[in-house]
């Protein structure tokens, strides 16, 4: 059973990877065997992430990338894979939130939460799929959405939307893109105790997040470490266009 997680031999890229989520994605890639091109905006955090994958005895590369630069997306997917490796498996993990009432929100929050988690996640599956395509042998795309995209949540609204467009765009490509052998698949969850969330975690506001939960906490980066291996590896090989969703019931209760 164990060979169907197992990734040794692919190359991953993951976006949004110098902190938070986008790191634990790509270590948890790295353990499981994958070689990972790691991109973000900021430069110095992404070389821990890299430092991190070699680490472990896994092949690594990083650049600096802002998603909503759809030129510069397509010319660092064509150096990861002149100058690295071949793709395997996309992890589009670069995202932004505008907190705050609909009513206060501006038209560039609107943009910029748009353009990051949506428009970025678009035109960086498409290069990656080109890729994949002229190459003839498949490939896997894994969009990072949330439970935002499923259930409305106050004061998130342009996230909300985002994240809903990205569990739809999933679909879409997945339907398209089957034809090829490449599979889209997203994954959803809610809130995950890291250091960038420890501040709400820690809340007042957080703490009655967490007593709404049905299982009564907030999940852990170790949570989705089975969801995300089981989408970007051989064990999930029929399934695309779907969305795993990992919050303890909170979207069902």
């Amino acid at each position: 059973m164990n060979s169907l997680f197992d990734l040794n031999g692919k190359t991953a890229l993951v976006t949004g990877a110098s902190g938070g989520l986008g790191r634990e994605f790509a270590i948890m890639l790295a353990k499981a065997g994958a070689d990972v091109a790691v991109v973000a905006r900021r430069e110095a955090p992404l070389a821990e992430t890299a430092a991190a994958i070699e680490a472990l005895g896994r092949g690594s590369f990083s650049a600096t990338l802002d998603v909503t630069d759809t030129a510069a997306v397509g010319e660092t997917v064509a150096r990861v894979e002149r100058d690295f490796a071949a793709i395997d498996i996309l992890i589009n993990n670069a995202g932004i939130a505008r907190v705050g009432p609909a009513l206060e929100m501006t038209e560039d929050d609107w943009d910029s939460v748009l353009d990051t988690n949506l428009k970025g996640s678009f035109f960086t599956a498409q290069a990656v799929a080109k890729a994949m395509v002229a190459r003839g042998a498949g490939g896997n795309l894994i969009n990072i959405s949330s439970t935002g995209g499923i259930q409305a949540t106050r004061d998130l609204s342009i996230y909300c939307a985002a994240k809903a467009g990205l569990i739809h765009l999933t679909k879409t490509l997945a339907l398209e893109l089957a034809g090829a052998g490449i599979r889209v698949n997203s994954l959803a969850f809610s809130y995950i105790e890291t250091p960038m969330t420890a501040a709400f975690v820690n809340s007042p506001r957080g703490e009655k997040q967490r007593l709404k939960n049905p299982m009564k906490r907030f999940g852990l980066p170790a949570d989705l470490e089975g969801p995300l291996l089981l989408l970007a590896s051989d064990a999930s090989s029929y399934m695309t266009g779907e969305t795993i969703v990992v919050d303890g019931a909170k979207t069902i209760a």
